[in-house]
């Protein structure tokens, strides 16, 4: 079970909105650049985000992104739900066919494990996210910028 490219770069997003959204909008150039995510890439998948109530857009001079509704009221799991993102341990996407059509000894391990992950990502807001203190360390490295020296994370 991997969570992949496309959910990962939406958590990350989203939390980088809302971290600097201070009331106003963001730009998606600006996460681009702090997060090092592929513009056309965040434009994809802003517009899932987008579609799902997740944030609404500004356009024009100053346009951007901002949280729809509250960073305590978003979890992990929607984000990752809004991108069509799977959480599945199974190898049969919960199909029940993996053992040559028919479901496998473990099927069901796996199905409990997926339930629980899924139960855990629900559980985590961006909020919650926001409160913790190695975050926000990250993003003042980031706002700063140190000349585009990388940090490493250990050195936090």
């Amino acid at each position: 079970m991997r969570l992949t490219t496309k959910g990962r770069y939406a958590v990350t997003a989203m939390l980088d909105l809302a971290i600097n959204q201070q009331g106003g909008t963001i730009s998606l150039a600006d996460i681009s650049s702090r997060q090092e995510i592929s513009l056309s890439y965040l434009e994809q998948l802003f517009s899932k985000l987008r579609k799902n109530g997740l944030v609404s857009s500004v356009r024009g001079p100053g346009g951007g992104y901002r949280l729809a509704i509250e960073a305590d009221e978003i979890s992990v799991a929607d984000i990752v739900d809004a991108v069509d993102e799977r959480i599945d341990a199974t190898n049969c996407k919960g199909m029940g066919n993996c053992n040559e059509g028919h479901m496998c000894l473990t099927h069901h391990l796996w199905m409990d494990l997926s339930a629980q992950i899924r139960e855990f990502l629900r559980d985590i807001t961006l909020a919650s996210l926001l409160d913790r203190q190695e975050i926000r360390a990250v993003s003042q490295l980031q706002h700063t910028g140190l000349a585009g020296e990388k940090i490493p994370l250990t050195s936090l």
